[in-house]
């Protein structure tokens, strides 16, 4: 696997990781304050969505440029 795969996989797993925590605070339940703020769990839903589809887009990327690599004749060199 060529690094920009591997960067592209992790940053998807560190992305899905964070959506999974957000998907645990909705359903303990969990309150957040910020400063004197209540931060409503509404907010959790919304990261949930962008962070998955974010996870998703990036993994995609990943198989892409694996695959781009693999299907890439070698060069032939000029006579």
């Amino acid at each position: 696997m060529n690094s920009p795969a591997l960067g592209l996989r992790v940053a998807s797993v560190i992305f899905g990781l964070m959506g999974l925590g957000q998907l645990i605070r909705i359903i303990v339940c969990a309150g957040v304050q910020v400063g004197g703020c209540h931060v409503g769990r509404w907010w959790s839903v919304v990261a949930v969505i962008v962070l998955a589809a974010l996870g998703v887009w990036l993994w995609m990327l990943a198989c892409k440029a694996a695959k781009s690599k693999v299907e890439t004749p070698p060069a032939k060199p000029a006579a």
